[in-house]
């Protein structure tokens, strides 16, 4: 056997010196030529101020490239298919790895996406009960509510030598219900919204918004169509009569000799109103819709979505429905006593599965929730199920607020995950706000001093004892504890709640009181939206603030957004005696060149499209004679270019006053958004931006309880400061406030806490304790109350 001589270890191998990440002159965004090293295989958390660009460079810079590098690895065919990424603004990228990002982009709200479909664990159940279920019915499309049952048959041509023609049959068996189509309800219309039966059409019987009696759709088509009397009132319609008028099927028909299409009722307003995305559209729309479309559970599948056929099918007793609608945790109990040796590999992957649900904290959802209904912290970790287990090294993991919508119980929980991934060899960037996660950084970069223009430098980048000693905005907030408040509001009055069984809520009765500022706490999957939001009593004069996203594109801006456009826009009319439209860049005073853009986007298919500065407007969006009219002594462009602070003075007085913009403006400032500009586009706000920017527009509403979910989502330690005082001046205005929060600082600065639990799901549900926060600190007889404890001690 041959001999080996060790010789003495030599010097480090050359690949083994690419241990950091160099970024050099990034200018994303806001970000002032910012340069850091970050260490691989580490843990890195940024912090900062919302608004200081921590997404920017993480998001926008890091993990954009890397995708941008491995998408330019595919042939340009493949390339056609996937979304087209720029370069970011940067000079040097160095020691880039793959990057996978868990984002808290909220999960597709298509009615038919469940978490179960998000997450491939329907697609493992449809073919356990493809194989196991008796009777047998069909592969596995047979248990998708997806997919519809199709039966067809005919005359085919193969075209082979000669050619030859055939009949065939074809069929396919799908598990959609046919009568809700899959979706598990059916929506029907209120007609007694849509007009009033004791008019004629001449008389102005439609009451849709929009739908005038001396419209051209109102009286002209319905008059000359010749299917029915438009001075006749409509409860004396023939039958004939009133099924062209509410389902004729589109005809085409020729009025004034002009050739147009004829629809009955329904279909029309199906087609304008119903089959909107319901958020897309204005509020006035909005209200009609919700009163004109009811929704009901399907009465032929009892809202599971699935045929009869693919619910007679049973493993033990037990169908895909049942298992859908099971608590996952009890779930993946069920699937561990299912011993079937041909289906192994299938059982033990799909047990994977559902355990990390459990792992993750996730175990109190069911497969069959809709995944628009999760909120953004249990999307974010849905999307980390797949990569928990996985056998792939040295990635660079990308977290958004990983913590966000958890209990400071489970926090805990969420760290050892993320530290597990790196111990596996990964690189784990995280932009968080919490302490918590803060605290367990191998490296820590601080982005700030400000927000917004004030921002986007770094301040401080090392340990998380150098962060504690560098006297930053996040070091020195870094040890906050909010103190118990010494004296608490006393209500004057209740909202009373009486039996609520929304979801997981177990016959819940709760005074909610009014007047005063009341916290809704408990772990994540208690019941808190569930009660807040799903059982609060209508015309309780709710104003409710979710974590929706803000719908809106690159022309979007807060001014536009707020409403804040159309005071200025009359203000600058008025003064120069023109139209109010030529000072919308969406409208008549737009530049004709970039369309009232101010860039000019050039699209170069798989090649990512380049967006150059117009050269008509200079960017400015306008046409130059727009530029000419002024008000204040400053031009629309220049307006639109002022930070809120700015434009408060210069609504405020003088000749530019105008009370309906200093009044939204104010609101604004309030909110701690005083450092963005009036025509900055929505998409490049950060999401703690967007849940202010969102917040300042529902202050104007009128109304005398407000719901917040989760305000403190995105916000910086110094931030809830911010949020806390508001908070208190909306109470101290007369308004109550209800708060869905995790946050101690929050829980410690209510006048009243409502504690939801013990536990998540069927384990949660009940109301576990009311009264002050200083009550559920001196009891310490829930999670809740022992964190809290902790919290204002340490």
């Amino acid at each position: 056997m041959a001999t080996r001589t060790d010789p003495q270890s030599p010097a480090t191998h050359v690949a083994d010196s690419h241990d950091l990440i160099r970024v050099q002159g990034a200018r994303e965004n806001n970000l002032k030529d910012v340069s850091i090293e970050i260490p691989k295989r580490r843990l890195t958390v940024f912090t900062g101020v919302s608004g200081s660009g921590k997404s920017s460079l993480v998001f926008d810079t890091i993990a954009a490239d890397s995708q941008r590098l491995i998408n330019e690895t595919y042939s340009t065919f493949v390339q056609g298919f996937m979304p087209t990424l720029a370069r970011p603004e940067v000079d040097v990228l160095e020691g880039l790895t793959t990057a996978i990002i868990v984002d808290q982009q909220r999960m597709g709200a298509d009615p038919r996406s469940t978490v179960g479909t998000a997450t491939d664990a329907n697609a493992m159940l449809r073919i356990l009960f493809s194989r196991l279920g008796q009777p047998h019915i069909g592969s596995p499309s047979a248990f998708a509510f997806n997919v519809p049952s199709v039966r067809a048959s005919g005359a085919i041509t193969v075209e082979r030598g000669a050619g030859k023609t055939v009949k065939q049959t074809f069929s396919r068996t799908g598990g959609m219900c046919p009568r809700c189509e899959g979706r598990g309800e059916v929506s029907d219309i209120d007609l007694t919204q849509l007009f009033d039966d004791s008019k004629s059409i001449a008389e102005g019987a439609l009451t849709i918004p929009g739908w005038k009696s001396d419209s051209w759709w109102t009286v002209r088509i319905y008059a000359e169509s010749g299917f029915l009397d438009p001075n006749k009132p409509i409860r004396t319609f023939t039958k004939q009569e009133m099924h062209d008028f509410l389902y004729r099927e589109p005809t085409k028909v020729k009025v004034e000799g002009v050739n147009l299409t004829y629809e009955g009722l329904i279909p029309k307003v199906q087609k304008s109103f119903l089959a909107k995305d319901r958020e897309a559209l204005q509020p006035h729309i909005r209200e009609f819709v919700d009163r004109a479309a009811t929704f009901t559970t399907c009465p032929e599948c009892d809202g599971t979505r699935l045929s009869e056929a693919a619910r007679s099918s049973r493993i033990g007793g037990i169908n895909i429905a049942d298992a859908c609608a099971m608590q996952i945790s009890d779930l993946a109990e069920w699937v561990g006593g299912v011993d079937e040796p041909t289906v192994s590999p299938l059982l033990a992957t799909l047990r994977h599965t559902l355990d990390s649900f459990v792992e993750i904290g996730l175990g109190y959802l069911s497969l069959d929730r809709p995944s628009g209904t999760l909120s953004g912290g249990e999307a974010q970790r849905v999307k980390m199920i797949r990569h928990l287990g996985s056998s792939l090294t040295d990635v660079t993991y990308v977290f958004d607020e990983p913590t966000s919508g958890l209990h400071p119980h489970d926090v805990q929980r969420m760290n050892n995950l993320l530290l597990r991934l790196r111990d596996k060899g990964n690189t784990v960037l995280v932009v968080e706000h919490k302490p918590e996660v803060i605290a367990i950084a191998d490296h820590v970069v601080d982005l700030g001093p400000g927000a917004g223009t004030g921002g986007g430098s770094v301040c401080f980048e090392g340990t998380v004892a150098g962060l504690r000693a560098s006297g930053t905005l996040t070091g020195h907030h870094l040890d906050d504890r909010a103190a118990l408040k010494k004296t608490v509001r006393t209500s004057t009055g209740t909202l009373p709640v009486r039996g609520a069984t929304a979801h997981n809520l177990r016959d819940v009765d709760v005074d909610i009181p009014l007047g005063v500022l009341v916290v809704v706490t408990g772990v994540a999957g208690s019941g808190k939206t569930s009660l807040v939001h799903g059982s609060i009593p209508a015309g309780a004069g709710v104003v409710s603030i979710d974590q929706g996203a803000i719908r809106g594109s690159r022309r979007s801006n807060p001014a536009t957004y707020t409403g804040l456009l159309d005071p200025i826009r009359k203000a600058f009319a008025k003064t120069n005696g023109v139209k109010p439209a030529l000072f919308s860049a969406n409208s008549e005073g737009a530049c004709p060149n970039c369309n009232g853009a101010g860039v000019v986007y050039t699209d170069l298919a798989m090649m990512a499209g380049v967006a150059t500065l117009c050269e008509e407007c200079e960017g400015k969006r306008f046409q130059p004679s727009v530029l000419d009219y002024h008000l204040g002594g400053r031009d629309i462009s220049e307006v639109l270019a002022m930070s809120v602070t700015e434009a408060e003075e210069f609504f405020g007085t003088g000749e530019a006053r105008t009370p309906a913009a200093h009044s939204i403006l104010g609101r604004l400032a309030d909110v701690g958004l005083g450092y963005l500009s009036l025509g900055q586009p929505l998409t490049t706000l950060s999401g703690g931006e967007r849940q202010r920017l969102k917040l300042a527009t529902h202050m104007a509403e009128k109304g005398g309880v407000y719901v917040l979910d989760e305000p403190t989502t995105g916000l910086h330690l110094a931030d809830v400061e911010h949020l806390l005082g508001l908070l208190d001046r909306l109470v101290d205005s007369g308004k109550s406030v209800i708060v869905v929060e995790h946050h101690q600082a929050v829980m410690a600065h209510a006048d009243w806490i409502i504690d939801l639990g013990p536990g998540a799901g069927h384990d949660g549900g009940r109301i576990v304790f009311e009264g002050t926060p200083a009550d559920l600190v001196a009891a310490r007889s829930t999670l809740t109350g022992e964190h809290l404890a902790t919290y204002v001690r340490t």
